[in-house]
């Protein structure tokens, strides 16, 4: 039986990336606070609708705001790692690294009672030492990597690749990788950010993206006959009036595509029976 699943997933970064980034003056936090209001707003959306999703956030935000952290728990959605300080791994040596995932699984441990089974690495740049360090520290599945748009594959482990091109590729492991794409995620489409190196523009009318994001539904409804297409929202971002309609006119649109919405642990549980992992 067809299965076509929507992962409303929520990077809940609140100040922790503008700290991260040396962004402390007044304006920079405000813009992430406001991560807040937007989680109030989501919190209702959800509730409304009856869904459970994913929830990414990294141990600062856990730590610093646990009250909203815990009705999330609360609510039935799933509290996954993303961080301490909104940390891009690639930024990191390998012990940094694994400090980095054990601190941000102790907090959030300190809500849920429980070890984080999923992972998406800040701003999509894993390091090489990732996928092992991931499977190290008993983690499920990763969603940061983009080698396909709705279906879950198992993580690669050690690919080299020579100066000269040559390629060598690594071995499958257990680690399931539940992808995503920047065309699917909120920040680059609407959030204005101007730096001394570049400028992103943002801003885009909600209705054009929103047009996308079905479309792309609608493929997979209608090519696969199971899939998983995964949405990336943040708080600060989506949580705008204009847009928070935007989310919930997506959330139709899925529904009358007869589309099921899915926390991505259930979706990494889901493709584990469907295709177990072979040594």
């Amino acid at each position: 039986m067809a299965k076509h699943i929507a992962c409303l997933t929520f990077d809940f970064d609140v100040i922790s990336s503008w700290i991260n980034r040396g962004l402390t003056t007044p304006t920079p936090i405000s813009r992430g606070e406001f991560g807040l209001v937007g989680a109030e707003r989501i919190l209702a959306l959800l509730n409304r609708y009856a869904i459970q999703a994913t929830w990414f956030v990294p141990g600062h935000t856990v730590d610093t705001f646990p009250e909203v952290c815990r009705r999330i728990h609360d609510g039935g959605h799933e509290i996954a790692h993303h961080g301490y300080l909104h940390e891009p791994p690639a930024t990191l040596t390998r012990e940094e690294e694994d400090a980095v995932l054990a601190r941000g699984s102790e907090s959030i441990r300190r809500i849920t009672g429980s070890a984080p089974r999923g992972y998406r690495s800040p701003s999509w740049d894993l390091s090489p030492h990732s996928v092992d360090l991931l499977q190290r520290h008993g983690f499920v599945y990763d969603s940061s990597m983009m080698a396909h748009d709705d279906q879950p594959y198992r993580a690669r482990q050690g690919d080299e690749f020579g100066r000269d091109g040559t390629v060598r590729w690594g071995r499958q492991t257990r680690l399931i990788e539940i992808p995503v794409s920047w065309s699917l995620d909120d920040f680059p489409h609407f959030e204005y950010r101007r730096t001394e190196a570049y400028l992103q523009p943002g801003l885009m009318h909600a209705d054009s993206v929103l047009n996308n994001w079905v479309a792309d539904f609608r493929f997979m409804a209608e090519n696969a006959d199971w899939g998983a297409l995964t949405f990336t929202f943040h708080p600060q971002v989506v949580g705008r009036g204009h847009r928070m309609l935007m989310l919930e006119r997506l959330i139709q649109r899925v529904g009358e595509l007869g589309g099921t919405f899915g926390r991505m642990d259930e979706v990494a549980a889901e493709f584990d029976r469907r295709a177990p992992f072979r040594e």
